[in-house]
């Protein structure tokens, strides 16, 4: 059964798509980014949220093929889009122009990147078995602080083991590694002035029992909500450690992947196809919702800004979903993206377009 789990949650990645057709965007639009992952020629496709139109699509000048991972795009502030390209070694930067994208420019990484996130004013990319930091300020994106990845025990993470890296506050990163049939491990990256410390990160085992964390979201106060994928469990991250786990629950197989909305953390049950609710305190989680939603075909990436939820399907689909003040989700027919591989998704919200 575990080794079944994992297959399905690297598998889903990998079939994700499907085609469209070009129209004019409305105003102030508010957009979904898909990377293709083509693992020959690397591209994103732009679409308004609205209409469901393709807008754009664009070469990232780079080669996908990555797989196992959360987050491999990535939005700040409705304005700038990361995107890996995992087969170059690179990570392609897009602006926000309107109601579409430009490529900006391509930033080398000390590994074949897996993940990305935003914060203290820098850009963090997890790769195989490094993690990287990039200074953003000024208008430059130049890479300050680098730092090795380990499993617990001290050794080097084997590829594909890399899933996601999250800020979890202005003096740590974390980043998570899959290693089944262990219970994997989180690296607890250190920061100074935003850059990563060369400092060997501190390493900590999943929680005993438990199998693969994942994918995660933190809160502002730096509690984070941490998928445990192949066991169906949630668990709570606070201060360095586990404090809490519970089980996903009944329709919640396999939870991969999440992103926040408020209090409201959503994850992606990859086993079951469905999207549950789920909410964080200091100590404790609950599961407000174990079936928030059902999309049929599947669920892997998703990603959530300004009232619509972004959702990759395993079935070649882009599930666009709206969501209220308190997380209620409700789907609409899904989008065909014409491709079999894509990884990754962000949302940037309408009202961010001209920052």
């Amino acid at each position: 059964m575990i080794k079944s789990r994992k297959s399905i949650c690297v598998a889903a990645l990998l079939a994700l798509a499907a085609g469209t057709a070009n129209a004019r965007p409305g105003e102030d639009s508010t957009l979904a980014v898909v990377m293709t992952n083509d693992p020959a020629a690397n591209q994103i496709l732009v679409f308004d949220t609205g209409t469901k139109a393709l807008l754009q699509t664009l070469s990232t000048k780079g080669i996908g093929g990555v797989s196992g991972n959360a987050r491999g795009v990535k939005q700040l502030n409705g304005d700038v889009v990361a995107v890996v390209n995992h087969g170059s070694n690179s990570v392609s930067l897009f602006k926000r122009t309107g109601n579409g994208l430009r490529l900006d420019r391509i930033v080398a990484t000390s590994s074949a990147p897996v993940s990305i996130d935003f914060g203290n004013d820098h850009m963090y990319v997890a790769g195989t078995t490094t993690v990287d930091s990039f200074d953003m300020r000024n208008d430059a994106v130049w890479r300050d602080g680098s730092a090795p990845l380990q499993l617990v025990g001290g050794a080097t993470p084997p590829a594909g083991s890399t899933a996601q890296v999250g800020v979890l506050d202005k003096d740590t990163l974390l980043v998570t590694l899959k290693t089944d049939p262990s219970p994997g491990s989180v690296d607890v990256v250190a920061l100074h002035n935003g850059a990563v410390t060369s400092a060997t990160p501190q390493v900590l085992s999943g929680p005993a029992g438990s199998l693969t964390p994942f994918g995660f979201s933190v809160y502002p106060d730096g509690t984070a909500i941490i998928t445990l994928a192949h066991t169906s469990q949630d668990g709570l991250f606070r201060n360095g450690a586990f404090t809490n786990v519970v089980s996903s629950g009944t329709g919640a197989a396999a939870p991969c992947w999440t992103t926040r909305v408020g209090k409201y953390v959503f994850t992606a049950n990859t086993a079951s196809g469905t999207i549950s609710r789920l909410v964080g305190t200091g100590n404790n989680i609950f599961i407000d919702s174990g079936v928030a939603a059902t999309l049929i075909g599947g669920v892997t990436d998703l990603d959530a800004d300004k009232g619509v939820m972004g959702v990759l399907g395993k079935g070649s689909q882009l599930f666009l979903l709206s969501y209220d003040g308190v997380g209620a989700l409700t789907p609409s027919a899904p989008i065909g993206l014409g491709v079999t591989t894509a990884n990754g998704v962000a949302i940037l919200g309408a009202q961010d377009a001209d920052h």
